[in-house]
């Protein structure tokens, strides 16, 4: 019986929970580490707190790293003969929604390949919010690509792809998590085949930015209903949306180009109005666009 593939995965967010625990509960795979970002403080009280993937890691007696920087993290490699102190020569440096760049001292380390998933049809979108940016410019497909990893951001060849249609509605909550399951199985799937590799079509690379608060800035007298609507699609939960109506910052969660008998109609530019069926007003919890209005009143 041939041996588990050996991996050390690096990953931090909820995208990468379906990745992780398919390698876990694989007995194709072995992980031998993982890898992720440094507790951070969260809430209001600061309260600090485990990364998702810390906490499967250690559900499952995996040992856990969290490097302030990964580039000067020391593997603690040891031949596979030897005793269980460290990690074995690996075969995969996976890498999934992990936050960091990977420097090529660590690149080299894998004995078939450093790998990663990105969460959308490269070259398109290379960078840190495809998922947004697929939304935001009214893509009609997206998908997940399975790529090695070079030094160049997202510019490795592709060892595997799959698309998907854009739901009409689509949000960037419900495309991550269509695409945080999708990326789990083809993950594996390609991981268990002799790779591939692809050169990607340098002729056709668009990128897209980490986002910022100000992407989330709408002013209605400058932008139409649908225009404002398709941000909030795409930047809640982050960074979310911010308007100002009647002299109030408030976070659009979530808006309508139907009418609603619980939305606030806002009134916006080209004649266009848009609903807003969630709202929350600073230091308030959510509520509904009307709810708000009768507070106002």
């Amino acid at each position: 019986m041939a041996s588990p593939i050996s991996i050390v995965f690096c990953g931090t967010p909820d995208f990468a929970l379906p990745s992780l625990r398919g390698f876990i509960e694989d007995p194709d795979f072995s992980v031998e580490l993982v890898i992720t970002q440094p507790d951070k403080p969260v809430g209001r009280k600061q309260i600090l707190t485990p990364p998702p993937v810390k906490v499967i890691a250690e559900k499952y007696g995996i040992p856990v790293e969290q490097p302030e920087n990964i580039n000067n993290f020391e593997f603690p490699l040891r031949p596979r003969a030897q005793g269980r102190e460290g990690i074995s020569n690996f075969e995969f440096l996976i890498t999934v929604a992990y936050g960091q760049l990977i420097g090529s001292q660590l690149l080299s380390l894998p004995s078939i390949a450093p790998v990663n998933v990105h969460p959308s049809l490269l070259p398109r979108w290379r960078g840190a919010s495809p998922i947004q940016h697929a939304i935001l410019d009214e893509d009609e497909e997206t998908g997940v690509t399975i790529q090695q990893m070079v030094e160049e951001l997202d510019a490795g060849p592709i060892l595997a792809q799959e698309r998907i249609k854009m739901n009409p509605r689509e949000t960037a909550q419900s495309l991550h998590d269509r695409l945080s399951e999708i990326s789990a199985a083809l993950l594996l799937e390609t991981l268990k085949k002799p790779l591939n590799p692809k050169k990607q079509d340098e002729a056709n690379v668009t990128f897209c930015s980490k986002l910022t608060r100000d992407d989330g800035l709408v002013d209605p007298k400058k932008m139409t209903a649908e225009e404002i609507d398709r941000r909030v699609r795409a930047l809640v939960p982050w960074p979310n949306v911010s308007c100002t109506i009647e002299e109030e910052e408030l976070k659009l969660l979530e808006t309508s180009l139907e009418p609603n008998e619980e939305a606030l109609p806002l009134s916006c530019k080209s004649s266009s109005i848009l609903y807003v069926v969630q709202l929350q007003p600073p230091g308030k919890k959510s509520m509904t666009g009307q709810a708000w209005l009768r507070g106002r009143r």
